[in-house]
């Protein structure tokens, strides 16, 4: 039996950290029918291949269909037979929804606040149309803990993305089966696999402060090489 490369062994590290969140907290079950959005990140490109491989396994029995949603107002040229073919490699259909957000509608709201609950609505409706039960986002354990510190700084509030949401209102429950991961293996994996990097321009993008809780948690890890794990474990 062939000796696994450094690049094989963390993939191989990653699938069992998804595998792990999936039975850890309950994420996916025999029968469900999950939509996966597909922005073209690193992030999303490496859930599509890991939730299409998994599929495969059979243990628990899914299906996964892949939605990737156009913005027609923000200047973002994705190469959508490239995310096609990415969907296509592991038998997933494919689909490309386009819609829009106009910031003058909420002036109390931030663009990117307005563009993110666009892309969530678009999500649920594709989501509902195609008959699935649960939307999977790409979100990894560094998004996770940015946006606990991101809400203790300015929100005072202990709260963040949980690796399993109910959305009772919409009969759907969203997933992050990459909670577990660290976004420096998700990098890693990204340039091995050699995902291609989609063109991104979005004018909004210099108003959000999440680059600053970024640094923050590269800051906490500094002191201490094992904070990331100490604010995992705070909040379960």
């Amino acid at each position: 039996m062939a000796k696994l490369t450094a690049d094989e062994r963390l993939f191989r590290k990653i699938e069992n950290k998804v595998k792990r969140a999936i039975f850890d907290y309950g994420l996916i079950n025999d029968g469900d029918r999950i939509l996966v959005g597909l922005s073209g990140g690193k992030d999303s490109l490496a859930l599509v291949d890991l939730l299409g491989r998994r599929s495969k396994i059979y243990c628990p029995r899914f299906e996964v269909v892949v939605a990737h949603i156009v913005m027609t107002n923000i200047p973002y040229c994705s190469d959508r037979e490239y995310l096609r073919s990415c969907a296509e490699e592991h038998d997933l259909p494919f689909i490309v929804h386009e819609t829009s957000f106009d910031p003058s509608t909420d002036t109390r709201k931030s663009p990117c606040f307005l563009c993110s609950w666009t892309r969530r609505k678009a999500l649920f409706e594709i989501a509902k149309a195609h008959k699935c039960n649960k939307i999977a986002l790409g979100h990894h354990q560094d998004d996770i803990l940015e946006t606990l510190l991101m809400n203790l700084t300015h929100q005072g509030a202990f709260g963040t993305m949980p690796p399993r949401l109910k959305m009772d209102k919409f009969d759907m429950e969203i997933i992050r089966p990459m909670c577990l991961v660290e976004e420096r293996e998700l990098i890693q994996v990204a340039a091995w696999k050699g995902y291609r990097k989609q063109l991104k321009n979005c004018p909004y993008e210099s108003g959000s402060s999440r680059s600053d809780m970024k640094e923050l948690l590269k800051s906490l890890e500094a002191i201490n090489p094992e904070a990331r794990y100490s604010l995992w474990g705070s909040m379960t």
